[in-house]
């Protein structure tokens, strides 16, 4: 069993998402928890009502919507009463038992699995903590669930590949799927769960899900009046099929509202920049011969993916990085000039490229810093930083620094 946890600021949207399934025929809503009415006299109003209420007692937790998926094998042939079951268990064991919350059960994918709508603010108004949650509760839950009800273990590298994509969501194919719900499924799953700062940034994010946000040219009526659609990409990247109109989704998330979640996330996301920074400079450290293919595999071992924006010749002139597990997506230069586009390719051709690193201040571990020194070292030189004795009088003068840059240079000329 694979269980992924999303927090969102939209209750309508999460909500919207499965009801939506509910009325495709893709889903069903297999049970419920302190509603106040049996799960099959439920109405649209009974559950938003009872989640916005819960709600309202904590006007100061922002992402008060939980948004739950538990994934299974494809074998499992797995009844009604037993998701049930184990919806009920894995809640209580998270802390959420005594929580409002509807399961879900869809039917649109290769392996079965259920959808869990909750809200994380209890009774008293006080908000249970989410911060390692999935890593701590959740897991724990997974491991008794899959003893107790006799599941097939989730393997370490099945969980990192599902888990890559938030809600599981699927590809958009065109042809093979209904447009409009298959895209109202990508933008219900990322728009409000990643932080993006602009829309080249979002179409980075989107693309991998064959999607785009199109103002179209600054000379097109929809970008005159503010609008957007959205579009269909095939295998190449290529726009197909007929645009869809964002105000034709019921969530309308157009211009106006992508402007907005600019101007929130751009602050958000700030704090989980250096982690990508320091996955693209450990590669550059441990490899000799390099090239973007090779640091392209890389970052996805830590499910970065790097989306390259390429002229009609093939000519890459920008680079935007995209961290699944931390839900940001940054464009290389705002990470700094060492991580855009031509700096990277640079460092491919350089058989000793620059590498930034982060050192330590001296006295403090790495997670009490509050804020890292950064320096740019040439590779060669990097073990010999990193294992230099403290004591050493030549780490903190500058002057006995400047000495042995003098001998080398006189040992060189020898």
């Amino acid at each position: 069993m694979v269980a992924i946890i999303n927090t969102s600021k939209s209750l309508g949207n999460v909500l919207n998402y499965n009801e939506q399934k509910l009325k495709e025929g893709n889903a069903i809503l297999i049970y419920s928890k302190n509603f106040g009415k049996d799960t099959h006299l439920l109405g649209f109003t009974d559950k938003i009502k009872t989640l916005q209420k819960r709600m309202a007692l904590n006007q100061r937790t922002q992402l008060s919507t939980t948004h739950i998926s538990l994934n299974f094998d494809p074998s499992e042939k797995l009844s009604v009463e037993r998701l049930q079951t184990i919806a009920d268990t894995y809640m209580q064991k998270i802390g959420f038992g005594d929580q409002p919350y509807l399961v879900y059960q869809h039917n649109d994918a290769g392996h079965p699995h259920i959808h869990i709508v909750s809200t994380n603010i209890q009774r008293d108004g006080k908000a249970i903590k989410m911060f390692n949650i999935g890593r701590n509760q959740s897991e724990q839950a997974r491991k008794e669930i899959e003893t107790e009800f006799k599941l097939i273990i989730a393997e370490t590298q099945q969980k990192h590949q599902q888990e890559i994509k938030p809600v599981n969501v699927p590809k958009v194919i065109y042809g093979k799927t209904e447009t409009r719900r298959a895209i109202a499924n990508v933008l219900a799953a990322v728009l409000t769960t990643y932080k993006y700062a602009s829309l080249p940034e979002l179409n980075a994010l989107l693309k991998q899900y064959n999607v785009m946000a199109d103002r179209g040219s600054e000379h097109s009526r929809t970008y005159k009046n503010n609008g957007l659609v959205y579009r269909v990409l095939d295998e190449k990247g290529e726009k197909v099929g007929v645009p869809l109109k964002a105000s034709s989704i019921y969530s309308n998330p157009g211009w106006s509202y992508l402007q907005a979640q600019f101007i929130k996330n751009e602050p958000l996301k700030q704090p989980y920049k250096t982690r990508i920074k320091n996955a693209i400079d450990l590669y550059f450290l441990r490899h000799k011969n390099t090239s973007l293919e090779g640091l392209t595999k890389s970052l996805q071992q830590e499910n970065i993916n790097v989306v390259l924006r390429q002229n009609d010749k093939g000519i890459i002139y920008g680079i935007t990085y995209v961290d699944h597990q931390q839900k940001c997506v940054f464009n290389g230069s705002d990470l700094g000039k060492e991580y855009s586009a031509n700096r990277i390719q640079e460092k491919n051709m350089q058989p000793l490229p620059l590498t930034r690193i982060q050192l330590p201040k001296p006295g403090l571990e790495s997670h009490d810093q509050p804020s890292p020194i950064t320096s740019f070292i040439p590779s060669y030189e990097i073990l010999q930083v990193l294992t230099r004795d403290e004591q050493d009088p030549s780490f903190n003068s500058e002057l006995n620094r400047e000495e042995l840059r003098k001998k080398r240079k006189r040992k060189f000329h020898h």
